[in-house]
């Protein structure tokens, strides 16, 4: 849940925001990011009313309001934050004073009535930023998340696969960490996942027989990172002789996480194998294929017109001619 007050203690300060009125309102949940000025609803036209959304005033608001008898402009606001209205708060920018008529509707009703100094534009602008990163939804994934070429992979497996031992030889070739264990998924516009750990174990890895580890004190600051958008999610799993392993790559796999499908590739893993340098290789092919370059695609072309070439050149002996 997030609240009024949990905006003014996070970001008072970035947003320059006071409290004039209503402080028994803090407590008020904000479900809807957007910030709502309302135009038409202060004429008394209360269709299609946003009534769950942080109002905002602006010069031109402000001068509507001052405008009205004092009569009508109680009755107006009232119509705005009066129950049932769920109005988590109301602001008013460039150090604009509210009417003494709404100081008395949020005392009433509880409602917060905060002041900024910043333009109307600029702090409705960040609002909306703010309240989309915090609204957001996020899920919590099993696994490793690694920066490799600036490539964000997702690192998963069952226990013990070898993830933190991977992410660690990646590390030490010169690519960085953003968490282990928990990854912290959320959805970002326009329509990508960004990955990132908890503030508790940010940067620390635990590695079985040596214990915990903080990676940006053995490695330095340069290999690690705090958040990273999700590109490609990487499965680990025990070489199975029985499973069939594709060998091309002309099937494209994706998974789907909050909605968002993503490249998705199955690394079997056993003795011998380098999982550096696969999971290398994934990136850099990740890479070509956003640059137009597929592999796997441009040698199934060149098979089919070799194959279709042969069909062309085959022995005339093969289709004999009558000799008249």
């Amino acid at each position: 849940m997030y609240s009024v007050q949990d905006l003014l203690q996070k970001h008072a300060e970035t947003l320059a925001l006071k409290i004039d009125a209503g402080k028994n309102g803090l407590k008020r949940r904000i479900t809807v990011p957007e910030p709502y000025r309302p135009g038409l609803s202060l004429a008394g036209y209360m269709k299609q009313h946003a009534s769950k959304r942080i109002l905002l005033f602006g010069r031109v608001e402000a001068a509507y309001l001052a405008d009205l008898d004092a009569a009508t402009r109680k009755q107006r606001l009232e119509a705005l934050i009066a129950p049932p209205s769920q109005i988590p708060a109301v602001v008013f920018a460039r150090r604009m004073r509210p009417p003494k008529e709404l100081h008395l509707l949020c005392e009433k009703y509880q409602v917060p009535l905060l002041r900024s100094s910043m333009s109307t534009t600029t702090l409705l602008s960040r609002l909306n930023m703010l309240l989309s990163e915090q609204l957001s939804r996020t899920i919590n994934c099993h696994g490793t998340f690694v920066e490799v070429f600036g490539v964000g992979i997702l690192i998963q497996g069952d226990s013990s696969v070898g993830k933190s031992e991977s992410a660690l030889g990646l590390i030490e070739r010169g690519h960085r960490l953003v968490t282990d264990d928990i990854v912290k998924v959320r959805k970002k516009e326009p329509g990508y996942l960004e990955g990132f750990g908890a503030e508790l174990t940010r940067h620390l890895m635990e590695i079985r027989g040596i214990g915990i580890i903080n990676v940006g004190h053995l490695f330095g600051a340069v290999c690690v990172r705090d958040n990273k958008s999700i590109d490609i999610v990487v499965k680990l799993e025990e070489w199975d002789d029985q499973n069939f392993y594709d060998r091309i790559g002309l099937e494209e796999k994706y998974c789907e996480i909050l909605g968002i499908k993503l490249p998705y590739h199955v690394l079997p893993v056993k003795p011998g194998r380098d999982l550096v340098l696969l999971l290398e290789t994934i990136a850099m092919n990740h890479r070509l294929k956003g640059m137009g370059y597929h592999s796997a695609k441009e040698f199934n072309a060149k098979l089919l017109e070799i194959i279709a070439s042969k069909q062309k050149r085959r022995p005339r002996e093969a289709h004999p001619q009558s000799k008249g």
